[in-house]
């Protein structure tokens, strides 16, 4: 069981290793870095092949051209070494000499035939020439004259492999042959020994075999070191090629790649290194990166700030209707508390008038009757004071009537010092149970406006209201007027409460807006009293210290003369 579960194991190692191997070489070679790589080697091959045929087509041409200088060469030494044996016909000196020549390194053979292309002098002896090797080409050639122009030098090379008879069995070289023309000079047709006229051209020809196994040597050499030239320059070519293209283009692509999948990861920190040798259009595709990464942060910014605002308005909304809500709870139950407080004051109306009445029909009685002044005079005291409470009872029942009922657009000439006082009396015992004191001071000699009185009272009223609520202890209210000009009149409501905040007192007029830690109502008071006083086309001001007090300041229109 082991050794089956080893097996199966090696197995499935092999096999996950190989299709490892299969998504990398196919991911390798769908890649940019792979069309690269397959590109330089395919150059690479072509710059091979490209400096081999360069190499073939320039050495063959050198090496044509130093064997023909080769072959001038001996054949110029040769010419001129057989030329005084030619010229005295001596035969035995001229044999001696190809013999001498024949013994030079750089000479194989010198064959010399006539004008009739027969061979009449060589180094090689007749008896020694085997019948494949002889000098004599006319035994094998029928067209020697064409094969050898009899005016021209002559070059012709002879392989191993060659079918010529002058290839020797034992040759191990190849060989070149030189066929040098031998011109009839003036010095030869003028000579005693010579029978060759001057019409001659050519007396014969030299044609000499020259070894070529060290210049073959050189050039297997030369190849050799070439092509090892052509392979190190390759490689090298290659490598740097790849080495560029790893660190300038693999290496890049890759951090952008990994870059790229960090960012669709969720990780948007991240950042491509804006290196100085960068290529300029990696540089630039980075910087792109950058930015894009740089604005989505800035557009995800936004856009958790408009949420985060969004949540805050609806939040701020949910809260509006809320109180929106609340208010009309508020409205309703204000709505029922004036139509009760406008039947309470009828129901409280009617006992006072009977209580003034009958104190006063007491008061009369109580006069008429002959009793001593010492015992009359208290009671005629007490009934007074229930006479005179009856009235004040009266008066407060007949402003809450008044401030209970529903207003009319009716604006009508009014004192504002006397709607003031108003407010004052209907205000003065609930700032008594709160301990604060209460002043006035109603110093504005004209005072008469055009508006409507209770709207006015409810104006007063609510800012006394706040001017109370804003007070902790030891508070003080002083409600007074003044003219600060000829055609307006100031009603300033100054308390030292708590103040307002600087922030808050461009939206305390705003509906459902209030500063108060503990609100009792929910920020309609004011937003009305602005109503109001614009409806007068009159100014509010708001002057607050926090800590130290606030000043409501109101400014009416007066009525002038011409008015009246």
């Amino acid at each position: 069981m082991k050794e089956n579960y080893a097996k199966s194991h090696t197995s499935n190692k092999r096999k996950n290793s190989f299709l490892l191997f299969l998504k990398r070489y196919f991911s390798f070679r769908s890649s940019i870095y792979a069309r690269v790589v397959y590109i330089i080697g395919i150059l690479a091959v072509f710059l091979f092949i490209s400096y081999g045929i360069i190499f073939k087509a320039v050495y063959e041409n050198y090496l044509q051209d130093v064997i023909r200088q080769r072959g001038d060469n001996i054949g110029s030494i040769v010419e001129g070494s057989l030329y005084y044996s030619m010229l005295k016909n001596d035969k035995s000196a001229l044999q001696s000499t190809l013999d001498i020549i024949n013994t030079m390194p750089g000479i194989d053979e010198v064959n010399m035939y006539n004008n009739r292309d027969s061979l009449v002098y060589s180094t090689y002896v007749e008896s020694d020439l085997p019948d494949n090797a002889s000098p004599n080409c006319v035994v094998c050639h029928s067209n020697f004259s064409e094969m050898f122009p009899a005016k021209q030098k002559v070059y012709r090379i002879i392989d191993l492999e060659s079918a010529c008879k002058m290839n020797q069995p034992d040759m191990e070289h190849r060989q070149l042959l030189v066929r040098t023309p031998i011109v009839n000079e003036r010095s030869c047709y003028v000579s005693e020994c010579h029978a060759h006229s001057a019409d001659e051209e050519i007396l014969g020809s030299l044609i000499i075999k020259v070894p070529l196994s060290e210049l073959d040597s050189a050039v297997n050499k030369s190849s050799a070191e070439f092509f090892l030239l052509a392979i190190v320059v390759t490689i090298l070519l290659v490598s740097l090629l790849l080495f560029f293209t790893r660190n300038k283009i693999r290496r890049p692509l890759n951090e952008i790649i990994t870059a790229s999948e960090a960012v669709s990861k969720g990780d948007r920190s991240r950042r491509l290194e804006i290196k100085p040798h960068l290529l300029e259009d990696m540089r630039s595709v980075s910087l792109a990166f950058n930015n894009m990464l740089d604005n989505l942060d800035a557009a995800n910014r936004e856009l958790e700030n408009w949420s985060h605002q969004l949540e805050y308005k609806v939040q701020l909304k949910s809260e509006e209707l809320a109180g929106i809500q609340n208010e009309l709870i508020h409205i309703e139950r204000i709505t029922s508390l004036g139509k009760l407080s406008s039947s309470v004051a009828h129901e409280i109306n009617n006992p006072l008038s009977g209580i003034l009445t009958y104190s006063k029909l007491v008061a009369k009685k109580l006069a008429k009757l002959d009793m001593p002044e010492t015992s009359k005079e208290p009671m005629l005291k007490y009934l007074k004071v229930i006479e005179t409470e009856s009235k004040r009872c009266g008066n407060i029942v007949k402003g809450l009537l008044d401030f209970s009922r529903k207003d009319q657009e009716n604006f009508e000439q009014h004192s504002l010092n006397h709607i003031l006082k108003e407010s004052h009396s209907l205000m003065a015992h609930q700032m008594h149970i709160a301990g604060i004191n209460f002043y006035t001071d109603f110093s504005a000699t004209s005072d008469l406006i055009r508006c409507n009185d209770n709207q006015i009272k409810q104006v007063c009223v609510a800012l006394l209201v706040n001017a109370q609520e804003a007070i902790a202890t030891n508070g003080e209210v002083l409600i007074k007027t003044s003219n600060p000009d000829a055609e307006h009149i100031k009603m300033d409501i100054v308390d030292n409460g708590v103040g307002i905040a600087t922030e808050d007192i461009s939206r305390i007029f705003q509906p459902f807006y209030s500063a108060k830690q503990k609100a009792s109502g929910i920020g309609l008071g004011l937003a009305i009293v602005h109503g109001i006083v614009e409806s007068h086309k009159g100014k509010i001001e708001v002057v607050s210290e926090p800590g130290k007090g606030t000043t409501m300041s109101v400014v009416f229109n007066l009525i002038i003369k011409e008015d009246q």
